[in-house]
């Protein structure tokens, strides 16, 4: 007999974190690993570029498998928010996935469950997916529910072009990027209706 482990979706539980991590050696050669120690890392190896991307692909794959969970704390409030010290703030908000890669750096990747307001004031981050909200419709089904309140997907791919090396078919071409998006500006020239 088996039994299958289910959470209460009030009960609180810990954001969770990956910390994929790219660690270089004396001997110019570097290692990548994973905070999930059932994870399976490449040789140690002197191709950098290739452990790096590696690294990248890897912590997509962890974002990809992750679904948001709506009654999770905020993993850096329990943290007392020392990923942003400067800036003190309130936990609240949706519970969001976010990825910070600072680009300059490019040896540590972390994927990590967290309220939308730490998620405002961390630096180099990109949120992934935000956590379905439980309530009022979750006894309808997707169908009958208005298009503003029906749950949305986890992005395919990571924002930067980031994928898994173990991709299907499907994953194995990134989206197109995604710009900013700009204010309009506004107008100089006078209309042609106010007769001057």
């Amino acid at each position: 007999m088996t039994t299958a482990y289910s959470e209460s979706p009030t009960e609180r539980v810990p954001g969770r974190v990956w910390t994929v991590r790219l660690t270089g050696h004396a001997d110019r050669t570097a290692t990548v690993t994973c905070s999930t120690t059932a994870c399976r890392m490449p040789p140690r190896s002197k191709d950098l570029a290739a452990l790096r991307a590696f690294a990248a692909g890897h912590a997509g794959a962890h974002a990809r498998a992750a679904t948001v969970r709506a009654n999770a704390r905020c993993h850096c409030g329990a943290q007392q928010c020392e990923a942003h010290p400067d800036t003190r703030t309130q936990c609240a908000g949706a519970v969001v996935l976010v990825l910070q890669h600072d680009p300059a750096v490019g040896r540590v990747w972390t994927l990590e469950e967290i309220c939308e307001a730490c998620a405002r004031v961390l630096p180099n981050i990109s949120v992934l997916a935000r956590a379905q909200r439980p309530g009022r419709t979750a006894g309808r089904p997707a169908a009958e529910r208005p298009a503003a309140e029906a749950p949305v997907p986890a992005r395919p791919g990571i924002p930067g072009g980031f994928s898994s090396l173990a991709a299907g078919p499907a994953d194995a071409t990134p989206g197109p990027a995604r710009r900013p998006r700009r204010a309009p500006r506004p107008s100089r020239g006078r209309s042609r209706g106010d007769g001057r």
